[in-house]
């Protein structure tokens, strides 16, 4: 840790810091001359420190005073490169810092890092003359990775000396920046690499790779992984991350590890406070389990907890979940009583409650008395309506009611405007569907997996198959996961139009979606393929798929290949066929016999048929055979006489073989 800034120590009387841990964004040498002149709090998720003024007997020494005007002087600078090469001699590194942690906080991005017109930025120029402590990395890190993740981890793997690499205070700064970035697989990747590097992970460390976890579908046994590492590195934990924990339990519905964790806190004498306990309510929610959270409301209330907003609204899911719709209704009295019902939340947890059950009604009655009370709504209890009303096939209601959304809401999210979309598109109102893609143009929203599924769906029932092709290639384009069923149907109803080739398409994007996929569509997509005469095409999903496809199908395709297919791959074909088990007919080997004789330039393709046919067990029949003795001058009279002789001794034996009685063992014997 670098020396304090202008002659503070953190020993001096004048501090006291309460919770006392380390945080990696802000350890005592960050502390600026600001913290000189004013009593100061600095909070971070795990840190408060009150600095507080002492009274001063001696005059500052002139060195600290030419310091601190430097300092000033640099940072209220419009061209700071000049005004530094000029102060740079009075300045320490950690005056630096402080003037790099400024131009962060002030959002000066190009001044921090930026190279412009050959000028380096300040962080750039302190690596250049040497004046670099662990301190300049980890805000830097900090800083810039709030802008470009890229770049934080660009300044990460350019640090030159490998134990620096692992400071846990500029470890916790990447990391922390790859988990507010959403980036928390790499996240993981690189924290196991530090690790290997020698990195001693401190409890800010967990606690920032945690939070990452809560919001992650199926996090919770990577998340529990973390948790066991804790011992092996010497680390308790506190209520910070027991808090973090219970919320991961919540959001994967783990409500007994939940309770776990909550017995263990207080095993290990902690105290849960109202957050712990939302977290462990919210798990009940997952199963409606209403016993156990009232129980936990009562407890609460014993310890002399008050439940707030957050906790009585999870208690309403809770309730909705369960099926317990009096008590909600009583609940939803008593947050409007309480003042905690002035937005639409809780009156769109209970309708979508109601309407799932089959209880339309009352949830409509709920809606028009949220509509009396004049509740303030940004358009989701309308989006929750609009989608229950298409549920209940009341498409007419669901338009209408849509249409009054786009006109009261002016600016929609994504899923207010996906179920407009969808009532519309229920409703086979082509010209609003229109309407609300180009309003999500105009309003810069993307649409997700469901806008897409919406519109596919859509543009197939109404009979635009090219239409829909071509929003399903959007839709893989942007990363989005291929449903099978839906993909299925598209390519039916595609080769129905004969759009064969835009039918494989879709074949393909499912098939290297890195999944299995039903056996019965590698028929379907071949039969297309036969139609289409895409014989190439087709030979690539017999190859693939041979096993799986019916002999019917595959006769069908080998057949049709033998006449139209590449005359190069006709023995490719055979042999495929043959290596699934499938057995070649006569008429096919004289299709393909027929064709090579056509074309004396396939000399060697139709010697290698005729040579590879009796190892096999294939042999041809008479008509064929008089068929090749007749073109045998442009083959090779003597190959072909050869062959052929090969050829007639295989049918005497297998015809020897059919005409031999049949004994059983026991009959041998004798």
């Amino acid at each position: 840790m670098e020396t304090p800034l202008l002659g503070f120590e953190p020993r001096c009387p004048h501090l006291f810091i309460t919770n006392s841990r380390p945080s990696s964004s802000l350890p005592h040498s960050t502390l600026s001359v600001r913290t000189l002149t004013a009593t100061t709090v600095v909070k971070s998720p795990a840190t408060v420190v009150v600095v507080a003024e002492a009274p001063r007997t001696k005059p500052h020494s002139k060195s600290f005073l030419s310091r601190k005007s430097a300092i000033s002087e640099i940072e209220q600078s419009p061209d700071f490169l000049s005004s530094l090469q000029r102060l740079a001699r009075v300045l320490k590194v950690q005056d630096l810092n402080v003037i790099l942690r400024d131009f962060g906080i002030s959002g000066r991005w190009q001044d921090l890092i930026q190279v412009i017109e050959g000028q380096p930025g300040l962080f750039d120029w302190m690596q250049q003359h040497g004046k670099v402590s662990d301190s300049t990395y980890s805000s830097c890190i900090k800083f810039v990775g709030a802008k470009s993740v890229s770049k934080a981890l660009e300044i990460y793997q350019s640090i030159p000396d490998e134990s620096t690499k692992t400071n846990v205070y500029i470890c916790n700064s990447v990391l922390s920046c790859l988990v507010k970035n959403g980036k928390l697989d790499s996240c993981i990747k690189l924290f196991d690499q530090m690790k290997r590097d020698g990195l001693k992970p401190d409890v800010v460390t967990y606690n920032t790779l945690l939070a990452g976890f809560i919001k992650v579908k199926n996090g919770f046994p990577k998340a529990m992984e973390l948790v066991g590492e804790l011992p092996h590195n010497g680390i308790k934990m506190d209520g910070v991350m027991y808090g973090t924990v219970l919320a991961i339990c919540a959001s994967n519905g783990r409500c007994e590890e939940a309770e776990s964790f909550i017995q263990q806190m207080k095993d290990e004498g902690h105290s849960p406070n109202i957050y712990h306990y939302s977290s462990l309510l919210n798990s009940y929610s997952w199963k409606g389990d209403y016993k156990k959270a009232d129980e936990l409301m009562a407890e609460m209330k014993s310890v002399g907890l008050v439940p707030n907003k957050v906790m009585m609204t999870t208690l309403l899911k809770v309730y909705i979940k369960g099926g317990l719709f009096e008590r909600s209704r009583e609940l939803l009295s008593e947050l409007e009583s309480a003042g905690y019902a002035e937005n639409e939340m809780p009156y769109c947890m209970l309708m979508d409650g109601l309407s799932k059950t089959g209880k339309l009604e009352e949830a409509m009655t709920i809606f028009d008395d949220m509509k009396v009370k004049g509740v303030k709504s940004d358009g989701y209890a309308n989006s929750i309506m609009i989608a229950a009303l298409c549920r209940s096939k009341r498409f007419e209601e669901a338009k209408q009611l849509a249409r009054d959304s786009e006109t009261t809401y002016e600016k929609c999210d994504l899923v207010m405007l996906n179920t407009m979309l969808c009532a519309y598109c229920r409703a086979g109102e082509m010209e609003s569907v229109m309407r609300m893609m180009k309003k999500m143009d105009e309003q810069a929203v993307s649409p997700d997996y469901n806008t897409f599924h919406i519109l596919i769906k859509y543009f197939i029932k109404e009979k635009l198959h090219l239409l829909a092709y071509q929003t399903l290639l959007d839709m893989h384009s942007k990363g989005h996961r291929l449903e099978e069923e839906l993909c299925s149907s598209l390519i039916y109803h595609l080769g129905k139009v004969r759009a064969h080739s835009e039918a494989f398409s879709v074949y393909n994007m499912l098939r290297y979606s890195k999944r299995t996929i039903c056996k019965d569509l590698h028929e379907k997509i071949l039969h297309i393929l036969i139609h289409g005469k895409l014989f190439k095409d087709a030979y690539v999903v017999v190859k693939d798929n041979a096993k799986v496809i019916s002999q019917p199908t595959l006769k069908r395709f080998c057949k049709a290949f033998m006449v139209s297919g590449n005359i190069n791959l006709v023995n490719d074909v055979l042999k495929v066929l043959h290596g699934s088990g499938h057995k070649i007919d006569q008429v096919q080997f004289e299709i393909a016999i027929a064709r090579y004789i056509s074309q004396p330039d396939k000399k060697e393709l139709l010697l290698q048929l005729l040579q590879w046919m009796p190892g096999q067990g294939y042999v041809v029949d008479s008509s064929t055979r008089n068929l090749v003795l007749k073109q045998s001058h442009l083959f090779g009279r003597q190959l072909i006489a050869e062959i052929l002789s090969k050829h007639h001794i295989v049918s005497r034996t297998m015809v020897r073989s059919r005409s031999e009685p049949k004994f059983s063992r026991g009959q041998r014997g004798k």
